[in-house]
């Protein structure tokens, strides 16, 4: 919203320092508290710089070339994802642990000279009240929700009856905010636009599959098919193969297929991947889960990247950096409730075992560390795991099978040729 307000230049200027910012009090960090403060200022500042970003390439390119230069940034994505934990592992092991956080300064300086130099936009002036109070209400909603969700995992508290009473007062009074707000953080008529509403209802759904992937999916492989770490990284590593791959060809057939037939094929390919998933037993191999990976990787590119498009393309230039922060937080609501709900799943499984012996964390840490060999039970407990993570699967292939609906219901479009112009 600030971006349509005063311009995309200041904003991700503004997002880039607040995060370097963090970055440097992260590495001087005292205590947990301390850390958990400024991990939330960087993401804060993370949340300004990705979305304008993005908004950033839709003012520079028309629809049918946009989509190929989101494909370059979801490849970077991918090998940045690869990358990272491998850098941050080499400078854990070499370097004071705060060089994992001060590594941003440089990057991030660099990165906001480019801007500085090669980002010319013309000053804007327009004055408009920013929305603080919805800001305020929805943050309280969706906190008051993933305490309530967290309270749930073993049983359902007074606590967490409290905490969802919180977040659904919350939000209804958000949504009241929001009708009458003169710059509203969330417009109402810019969510419920059908192509933007459909498109990020797809892509919360996707977003809350592939964390139940990342999150489960190497678990599953070290314990109940007892590979190694390196085996459980090379199955979740098909994910981010399978992504840069869909994102690729996707941003290359938009003109040929259009943009709702290739996300009607990912919503498609995720539950694909997902039921493969479902079908793992202790016998199978991990190739099985790998394949599943892969697929729910192409799927993801396949849907994200037009997803993201489409809804740039369903708005003017005033409205593009909102647009396209709904569509970025989609991803991150799906991603954040995903692991609330799943994680849910999988700790009632725990508890409630079929073979009646409830596993303890414990336990579950041991199996991790790889001293499976010497917890009691030991070949009960993967049985336990087995059934309590098959559920948390079966989960993820409900909640990847909404997403086909959601994309079916996309009204078909047409993608801008022209050069987009500020309005």
């Amino acid at each position: 919203m600030l971006a349509d307000i005063y311009g995309r230049k200041p904003m991700i200027l503004i997002g880039i320092m607040l995060f370097l910012a963090a970055s440097v009090l992260a590495g001087f960090a005292w205590s947990m508290p301390s850390m958990i403060a400024f991990r939330l200022l960087q993401g804060i500042g993370a949340g300004a710089v990705q979305p304008v970003a993005m908004t950033v390439v839709a003012d520079l390119f028309p629809g049918n070339q946009r989509g190929k230069v989101q494909g370059y940034l979801a490849s970077v994505w991918a090998l940045s994802a690869v990358v990272g934990p491998l850098l941050g592992s080499l400078i854990i092991h070499n370097l004071p642990w705060a060089w994992v956080f001060w590594i941003n300064v440089p990057v991030g300086l660099l990165a906001a000279l480019g801007f500085v130099l090669f980002l010319n936009e013309e000053k804007r002036t327009r004055a408009v009240s920013i929305d603080v109070l919805g800001a305020s209400l929805f943050a309280t909603s969706i906190a008051a929700l993933m305490i309530a969700l967290t309270e749930m995992e073993t049983t359902v508290s007074s606590s967490a009856s409290v905490a969802l009473v919180v977040s659904i007062a919350a939000i209804v009074a958000f949504i009241r905010q929001e009708r009458r707000a003169e710059a509203p953080m969330v417009a109402p008529d810019l969510w419920l636009k059908r192509p933007i509403a459909f498109a990020n209802v797809a892509v919360f759904f996707a977003s809350m599959s592939i964390m139940g992937l990342t999150t489960f999916l190497p678990m599953y492989v070290q314990t109940v098919l007892n590979g190694s770490p390196l085996v459980a990284g090379f199955a979740l590593t098909m994910l981010l193969l399978g992504w840069p791959c869909g994102a690729t060809i996707a941003s290359r057939q938009f003109a040929r297929f259009g943009l709702r037939n290739i996300m009607i094929t990912g919503s498609v390919c995720i539950p694909a991947g997902t039921g493969l998933l479902v079908l793992l037993t202790p016998s199978s191999s991990a190739i099985l889960a790998g394949a599943g990976s892969l697929m729910m990787g192409f799927g993801m590119g396949l849907l994200n990247i037009s997803a993201l498009v489409l809804t740039q393309d369903s708005v003017s230039w005033s409205e593009r950096g909102s647009a396209t922060a709904s569509n970025v937080f989609s991803r991150n609501l799906g991603s954040t409730l995903g692991a609330a709900v799943l994680g849910a799943v999988l700790t009632y499984g725990l508890a409630h075992s079929t073979n009646g012996q409830p596993i303890t964390p414990e336990q579950l840490r041991s199996l991790l560390n790889g001293a499976g060999a010497v917890v009691t039970d030991g070949e009960a407990i993967r049985l336990a795991l087995q059934d309590a993570l098959h559920s948390t699967f079966v989960a993820m292939l409900v909640i990847a099978v909404l997403i086909v609906p959601a994309c079916l219901l996309i009204p078909r479009t047409q993608l801008t040729l022209e050069m987009p112009q500020e309005t």
